[in-house]
């Protein structure tokens, strides 16, 4: 029992803590694995690739799946609370980044190749090991309420631009803003300001009510990196203050 509970501890130490010699070269290593199973991915895409050059990609991703799941074992054993863990973030980000690889043994990948696209989600997994990325992270909790409001009110101008567009233009361009659903892209390009200029009024009505959809597209930008930026604020503020605790 003692050697067991010695074991556990060093591991947990491993896997969980970045404070020691042993934890930060674990650190490096898992972070170094997650870029270069991104650069392998981005490699298979290359065309006319040689048979030898996917079989060796295919035992370097045999290789990188079985490392990361030998890794959320070990994080579920070490665990104080297994299920709370499980069910966390970071456990589903975890789980996300290896379940593909099992659920495409001994299938057709061209017919599961989007499967496969959920290695993307190994990105994720270097937010647990980057002090930044984790503060971001937490400045996106600390304004989700902000952010889901500001959303859900964008969701709502969305649709009555659409409507307005559509009142406007619908007699002079049937065939363009045929409905409301049709003039949703509309609504969607010019309020994100990107404007594609493929669905544009001709009325002199829509024009106009184009320029204040536009003026209040720039809110729509603003906004959420003004929300964010005071997140990110108060976040570092707490880091701070938790820091002094500790010192």
């Amino acid at each position: 029992m003692i050697a067991n509970r010695t074991f556990k501890q060093r591991l947990k130490c491993l896997v969980e803590r970045d404070d020691t010699p042993a934890g930060r070269r674990f650190e490096f290593f898992i972070m170094g694995l997650i870029f270069c199973s991104l650069v392998a991915f981005s490699i298979e895409t290359l065309p006319n690739l040689s048979g030898l050059g996917l079989e060796l990609l295919n035992y370097f991703e045999i290789i990188v799946i079985a490392v990361f799941t030998l890794e959320y074992l070990a994080r579920i054993y070490v665990a104080d609370r297994r299920l709370k863990f499980i069910f966390s973030f970071f456990g589903m980000i975890d789980l996300l980044a290896i379940i593909p690889f099992y659920l495409t043994l001994g299938m057709d990948l061209r017919s599961v190749r989007t499967l496969r696209l959920f290695r993307l989600v190994l990105l994720v997994k270097l937010v647990r090991y980057s002090e930044s990325l984790e503060r971001f992270r937490r400045a996106f909790v600390i304004a989700k309420e902000d952010l889901a409001l500001f959303f859900a009110g964008a969701i709502v101008l969305l649709y009555l631009s659409a409507i307005g567009i559509y009142l406007f233009e619908n007699n002079a361009q049937p065939e363009v803003f045929s409905s409301v659903f049709h003039s949703l892209w509309w609504a969607l390009s010019t309020l994100t300001t990107v404007g594609y200029g493929d669905v544009y009024p001709i009325t002199v009505g829509g024009k106009i009510f184009t320029f204040f959809v536009l003026m209040l597209g720039l809110g729509i930008v603003a906004v959420p990196t003004g929300l964010i930026s005071s997140a990110l604020v108060k976040a570092r503020q707490e880091d701070r203050e938790r820091q002094a605790e500790t010192d």
